[in-house]
């Protein structure tokens, strides 16, 4: 706790559990339970989700799991799970908040209880992932407990099979799950040595066959997608213009104060940066977990408080898990959250490539932010908007400024406006309404 690894936690005194549980429902399910305790933690600013991580994130929370494993280890304890739902990220940092998985081990004990967990949770999305480009919520959105050794085994061809680290970990468990009879039990009972010392010897070894496994899948820096040479080439701005556009966006934030910011479509994360720098706590969401990647190393290294999260804005996380509601919406955890929501270089693809109503991108910010919009307009005449409609430029004959502007209006007080020259961009600083 005090390095910021475990969420910090503290014992309530007897009069502030008193207090609590003068709540009928809280005092129902403490007694169901045969409640001792009630432990109180930090609250992570911004929950979110295995399927919302790039691959770094899910590896930066399989190495905690794991030291955390070694750790408690030379202290005769153990985990009761290992899966990257006991995991948040404060920022970029990965923060373990299931205190109620740690356990005590009886000294003769040498197997590690969510080996197979850990492979299935961490190991072989990250397999997949590495293997198949596959992201990680195609992988994990509608798997909860992860990958099976056997589905794996399906995808990959007689050759790969034998070759490491699929051996180890998808063709091996995948035969030998094959010939084991599902009634035999015996495999789950504890098998306790006379010899705590080789015990232990045992259970670091096992510890340390898993860190060899997941060193091989870390993910590789420098991978390029469709979208990570964006801000170098694609952006349609000069030196000049970009360096007008960063001092436009950075004069909004420090003018508001803002202390908690929303990027959407952050591509790797320039803006984010300039918003973390000031001191706020930012949120950088984007569909590409390439350049997500990179701004949660980028983040990490410079110690800002950014989190990168694959969310696609027009088909955000949906509420899943038992009646949907284990894991909450992306939007229901998002809105009014923020003080300050960016949409730069962005709304022209929710426009053409998604199709949604700029009246609706615009009504969703309104519910996004609690104060300010910095908004990029883009005409139909930017050639990257040219480029997106593909020929079709009659659906958007009729988007002009004036539009743009009037449709802002029913949300938005526009304070602030800045042309780009030369270009068909323009720059908008907004504040938020307030509804009598």
């Amino acid at each position: 706790m005090a390095d910021g690894r475990i969420v910090p936690t503290r014992a309530l005194d007897s009069a502030e559990s008193e207090e609590l549980l003068h709540d009928p429902a809280v005092r129902a399910l403490f007694d169901s339970r045969g409640g001792q305790m009630l432990l109180e933690h930090e609250r992570i600013e911004f929950p979110s989700y295995p399927y919302e991580w790039p691959p770094e994130m899910l590896y930066a929370a399989a190495v905690l799991t794991l030291d955390l494993a070694c750790a408690l280890a030379a202290d005769s304890l153990g985990l009761k799970d290992a899966t990257p739902y006991n995991v948040l990220f404060r920022g970029p940092e990965p923060v373990f908040i299931d205190v109620l998985s740690f356990e005590r081990r009886e000294p003769g004990d040498p197997t590690c209880l969510p080996y197979a967990q850990f492979v299935r949770t961490f190991l072989l999305p990250l397999l997949a992932n590495r293997a198949y480009g596959l992201g990680l919520d195609q992988l994990l959105t509608t798997r909860r407990d992860g990958l099976e050794p056997e589905e794996l085994y399906r995808w990959i061809g007689p050759l790969q099979r034998l070759l490491p680290p699929y051996l180890s970990l998808v063709t091996m468990p995948a035969l030998l799950g094959a010939r084991h009879r599902q009634d035999d039990t015996t495999i789950y009972r504890k098998k306790l040595l006379p010899d705590p010392e080789k015990a232990r010897f045992i259970l670091d070894a096992v510890l340390a066959g898993l860190r060899r496994k997941l060193r091989r899948l870390e993910p590789a820096r420098g991978k390029s997608s469709a979208w990570s040479d964006y801000m170098a080439a694609n952006n349609n701005y000069t030196a000049a213009h970009f360096e007008a556009k960063q001092q436009f966006v950075r004069q909004a934030l420090e003018e508001h104060g803002s202390r908690a910011v929303l990027d959407v479509g952050c591509n790797t994360g320039h803006f984010s940066a300039l918003a973390a720098r000031a001191g706020a706590r930012v949120v950088a969401i984007d569909y590409d977990p390439v350049v997500l990647g990179d701004v949660w190393r980028a983040a990490r290294a410079e110690k800002l408080n950014i989190l990168p999260l694959a969310v696609n804005l027009t088909r955000p996380s949906p509420g899943i898990g038992w009646r949907n509601q284990e894991c909450a919406p992306f939007l229901e955890r998002a809105r009014g959250r923020f003080d300050a929501v960016l949409m730069l270089a962005v709304i022209h693809h929710m426009l053409v490539t998604e199709r949604v109503p700029l009246e609706d991108i615009l009504s969703l910010a309104a519910e996004l932010t609690t104060d300010l919009l910095v908004i990029e307009f883009i005409a139909a005449e930017d050639s990257m908007f040219r480029r997106l409609v593909r020929g079709r430029e009659e659906l958007h004959k009729d988007l002009t400024t004036e539009v743009f502007e009037t449709l802002c209006a029913r949300h938005f007080e526009i304070t602030r406006r800045q042309h780009v020259p030369d270009t068909a961009r323009t720059l908008y600083v907004m504040r938020k309404r307030v509804r009598g």
